[in-house]
């Protein structure tokens, strides 16, 4: 009776959630206004930034090749061959530097599996996002993946409820066939079904305030982009699973400019730099953006909020090379050698 109970409590969460889609959306407010074009003004410069930045490798390489092909064309024969040996010998190194480290990064995620925490992402809400909200979510997700991967100790990640337009899209993903993670069709609730009593929603709708990470707890974070337009869904669909809820501390260590709601990729960052610092401060102060805290908070820890910044393009860029680039040195040594 129970199961049948929230079976129905969850259909009727949907049918609520399509006829909302269904009504037609009320005019924005002035400051929503004001939100929404400060939004498109970040996108636009974020495009062009990532469109220089392209540019300005796409020109760092061919002014490589070029000097290379010089250095060759002015060169002898031995030479020539002294440094067609010596690019060899770097390559592999670097090979083998790299090699080693994903064995190593390797060995970080099967451990996880055994010892790590467990922390689930829900992706359970496709239906609620449009394309271009998944294509974020997916990022968010590579981000986590890649995070991860450089702790020292880190967490045993799950993908629950992946189906869909979602799975999809993941799959296209470079490598992800060899993510060292558990990718589970079927919801949290069912993967966890003997073991319901240690499932804890994170939400910051929830009135409990997690003031540690408990090893036995199984912690799970909403895969949902843009959740003011879903406000409470989470904690809903917690209430009427019956499962515990609880929301990070942020209001005890600092002012958020606007609600305390953090992107997946945000929240999952902060839950692994607490298992290693075991300090909440440090691990809001290295994840949360500046622009997302109240002036009084943004001068606390500037600088390194601010280079983790202007870091984020980069590394989403490096991590979605860095299943081809193997590849490409692999293929680049056989045809060399």
């Amino acid at each position: 009776m129970e199961e049948g109970k929230t079976m129905a409590d969850e259909e009727e969460v949907v049918v609520e959630v399509e006829q909302q889609q269904q009504q037609p959306c009320p005019p924005l407010s002035k400051n929503a206004q004001k939100k929404l074009l400060k939004q498109q003004r970040y996108e636009v410069k974020k495009a062009e930034k990532k469109a220089l930045l392209k540019e300005q490798k796409k020109r760092e390489g061919e002014r490589k090749r070029k000097e290379w092909e010089e250095k060759l064309a002015s060169a002898t024969e031995e030479e020539k061959q002294q440094l067609i040996e010596s690019r060899k010998c770097l390559r592999k190194e670097r090979m083998d530097q790299r090699s080693d480290e994903k064995g190593k990064k390797m060995q970080r995620l099967t451990n996880a599996k055994e010892n790590g925490q467990n922390v689930v992402i829900d992706l359970e809400f496709d239906h609620l996002m449009s394309s271009s909200e998944l294509h974020s979510l997916v990022q968010q997700i590579m981000y986590c993946y890649a995070v991860n991967g450089r702790c020292s100790s880190p967490a045993h990640l799950w993908l629950t409820g992946c189906q869909g337009e979602m799975q999809a899209q993941l799959q296209r993903l470079p490598g992800f066939d060899k993510w060292v993670v558990e990718k589970e069709n079927r919801p949290y609730i069912e993967a966890f079904q003997d073991q319901k009593e240690r499932l804890v929603y994170l939400t910051a709708d929830s009135e409990t305030t997690l003031d540690v990470l408990d090893p036995k707890h199984i912690y799970i974070i909403g895969g949902l982009v843009d959740r003011n337009r879903w406000k409470g869904l989470t904690m809903k669909k917690a209430e009427d699973q019956g499962i515990q809820t609880a929301k990070l501390p942020i209001g005890t260590y600092l002012k958020m400019s606007s609600s305390q709601v953090l992107t997946v990729n945000q929240v999952v960052e902060i839950l692994l730099k607490y298992l290693e610092t075991g300090d909440w401060k440090t691990s809001f102060f290295a994840v949360i953006p500046q622009r997302k805290r109240c002036e009084g908070d943004n001068d606390i820890e500037q600088d390194e909020d601010t280079e983790g910044k202007d870091d984020h393009e980069k590394k989403i860029r490096d991590i979605e090379l860095e299943e081809e680039k193997d590849d490409q040195e692999s293929k680049r040594q056989c045809i060399e050698s």
